[in-house]
């Protein structure tokens, strides 16, 4: 009797260990499922992630390979004259380098002129046609045509931005505003100036010889979000740099570049109208 007790307990202890060992093992197999699909996941989300490559200084040609061989696309978004980078060159990029971003990403570069070695004619009085071809005939680039009622003959250049024989431009570009026949009495209008690649100071200062102001400065590298300061600037054309009423917010960098502007360059604007830029490093 107690010899069949003894098997049947030992049957029961052995049919336990069986079942503890098949749970066991089932929990086993899920955790290891588990941490394969979190492993797939990380792989699928930061597989396809790529830090942005330094670009500057390299030729457009380099940049191209370089952002290839990553999976990135390159993008040429703008030209601008400069006197410490050789023509052909990247200027600067964005997103900045070191930035993590997602496979086919487009890098946005803007490309070194070299130093500004032609001068900026005079195009007052000329009709759009002869403005035009004198532009291109100089190798510099047509921009943004805006017309404004005024006296004097129809579709005549009446401003240019930059001014004849400006020194120190930053793009090859020539933007016209030209007469309309009045039609009654309209406010001073200008042709708004590009302030891409300038720093908050040199945009204050462009935006205030056209009679404008910088209203708001929004700085994209502030810990991954934006800051907005408020701020007004006084420039007279006889002065030389822009003096500011309220002193702006130390989260915005004096040091960025202009990435953005509201208006944008070409777009008709009159003597007062307020000004909203992006900046980034």
């Amino acid at each position: 009797m107690k010899v069949r007790l003894s098997r049947s307990v030992s049957r029961g202890i052995n049919r336990i260990n069986r079942i503890f060992n098949i749970v066991l093992g089932a929990l086993a197999m899920l955790i290891v499922a588990l941490v394969s699909a979190f492993i797939t996941m990380r792989l699928a989300i930061h597989g396809h992630e790529v830090k942005v490559p330094d670009l500057t200084n390299l030729t457009l040609s380099e940049a191209s390979k370089k952002t290839t061989s990553l999976g990135l696309s390159l993008s040429l978004e703008n030209r601008f004259y400069s006197p410490n980078t050789q023509p052909g060159r990247v200027l600067a990029q964005s997103p900045a380098p070191g930035l993590t971003v997602r496979r086919e990403w487009p890098v946005r570069v803007t490309e070194s002129l070299g130093a500004q070695q032609v001068a900026i004619p005079d195009l007052l009085g000329q009709t759009e046609r002869t403005a035009s071809i004198n532009i291109r005939r100089l190798g510099l680039e047509l921009g943004t045509v805006s017309h404004i009622a005024s006296p004097g003959e129809p579709g005549t250049v009446i401003a240019q931005t930059p001014t004849p024989n400006a020194s120190g431009v930053d793009r090859p570009r020539v933007s016209l505003l030209l007469s309309d026949p009045e039609t009654g009495s309209s406010p001073q209008a200008f042709v708004m100036p590009s302030l891409a690649g300038l720093t908050l100071t040199g945009a204050a200062a462009r935006a205030a010889s056209a009679g404008l102001h910088i209203a708001s400065a929004e700085d994209l590298n502030l810990n991954a979000t934006s800051a907005t300061a408020p701020l007004s600037a006084q420039w007279s054309p006889a002065a030389t740099t822009p003096s500011y009423t309220e002193p702006i917010a130390r989260t915005v960098s004096s040091i960025g570049t202009v990435i953005a502007q509201t208006p944008p360059a070409g777009h008709r604007v009159v003597k007062g109208d307020a000004v909203h830029i992006t900046l980034t490093d």
